[in-house]
């Protein structure tokens, strides 16, 4: 299974973005998702969950601005961004618990990252 990440950029402060992370085979399913990003010198840093219950998490600085979701239709989770801020400035990676449709074994994936950059 891999899982793609696509979304990132560079965007002014307070702007928007949206971050997608797409399941690469459709006989497995995203069971849970989180977002975590990581910036040079600092260890990644859990930003948003999404757990199996449809429960969400969020560390303190995003709340309100950011929001996880998925769309089990297209296997695909989302991290939206909004009011960004040069802060929020890092690598952007989704980590997946993925469950075989077919056998029920489930395993967690790591997205290949992708970069933000708020600009002020």
């Amino acid at each position: 299974v891999q899982l793609v990440e696509s979304g990132g950029g560079l965007v002014q402060a307070g702007g928007s973005l949206r971050l997608s992370c797409a399941a690469s085979i459709s006989s497995w399913r995203i069971n849970a998702v989180a977002w975590y990003r990581e910036t040079p010198g600092s260890q990644r840093e859990l930003v948003a969950e999404l757990n199996s219950d449809g429960n969400m998490n969020y560390v303190d600085g995003v709340k309100g601005r950011f929001s996880i979701s998925r769309d089990d239709g297209t296997n695909t989770a989302y991290l939206h961004m909004n009011s960004l801020k040069p802060e929020d400035t890092a690598v952007y990676y989704c980590n997946a618990d993925m469950v075989s449709y077919g056998t029920q074994y489930a395993e967690w994936y790591w997205g290949q990252g992708v970069r933000v950059t708020v600009s002020s």
